[in-house]
């Protein structure tokens, strides 16, 4: 069960998949079976050029669309990048910032995730910034030291106000099929929002906290259900219209 109080949110992270025309094929059956899914909030983020033909197919339901990434300026010269305001324009809601992936395949360092941050919130865009740690980290003992690090550095004034979003995934469980223990997530959830609390007060403990990481109908009911876990940033299994909202039934209102 989600957060008291706090509306689940499940949101789908399709990465660099689909042609238009599968994307658009995607969102429509996610949009047809929302319905059967109250009281969880659907969030859909496709890649950039699909950005504005899924906004039209979902136009005036109940799933919001998000996009995968944004540069820290509203414009200049950044050949291939994209900009908050671009994506406000195109029909983005939200934005993920500095997942793993964009932080191991572009340097993306806490610096430069909260300069994004700043940028979506000034094009009144939902940031959801992604933070977890390594493998080497996990067995460590890091993994809550590190995770809070990254929230201290990535995440910007005003977050809070703005409903900001976090989303745990740590980086050795994403797209491999291994999940963390059920009491590792918790764990490190529970650290998150103690973090949350210190920095926003009693904002910051009605904040989104997300799990990611190899999520799939088979698993999400036990993870959606502990505390401070208040959806899903789910990559795969978001690809499959069927699964994505199996994942979403799963989640529970606070």
């Amino acid at each position: 069960m989600s957060t008291p109080g706090v509306r689940p949110l499940v949101a789908g992270n399709w990465k660099m998949h689909g042609t238009l025309r599968e994307a658009a094929a995607l969102a429509e059956a996610v949009r047809t079976g929302a319905g059967a899914v109250p009281g969880v909030e659907l969030l859909v983020c496709p890649p950039f050029p699909h950005v504005p033909g899924v906004a039209a197919v979902l136009r005036g339901g109940p799933v919001a669309v998000g996009a995968q990434d944004c540069h820290a300026a509203a414009r200049g010269a950044h050949t291939g990048d994209v900009s908050a305001p671009m994506l406000r324009d195109a029909g983005a809601t939200h934005v993920i910032l500095g997942h793993s992936e964009r932080r191991a395949n572009h340097g993306e360092t806490d610096a430069a995730v909260r300069a994004k941050a700043e940028a979506a919130l000034a094009a009144g865009l939902v940031p959801i910034i992604c933070v977890g740690e390594s493998e080497a980290e996990r067995l460590a003992g890091q993994a809550e030291a590190v995770v809070g690090a990254q929230l201290a550095a990535s995440l910007p004034e005003g977050f809070a106000a703005a409903g900001g979003v976090v989303a745990y995934e740590p980086v050795w469980a994403i797209g491999t099929g291994r999940t963390p223990t059920e009491a590792e997530i918790a764990a490190v959830h529970g650290t998150i929002r103690k973090r949350l609390a210190a920095r926003f007060g009693a904002a910051g403990g009605g904040l989104r906290i997300l799990y990611g990481g190899s999520v799939k109908p088979s698993n999400a009911t036990a993870i959606l259900a502990l505390a401070n876990v208040d959806g899903g940033l789910i990559g795969g299994a978001s690809l499959v219209a069927e699964d994505f909202l199996a994942i979403a039934r799963a989640a529970k209102p606070g």
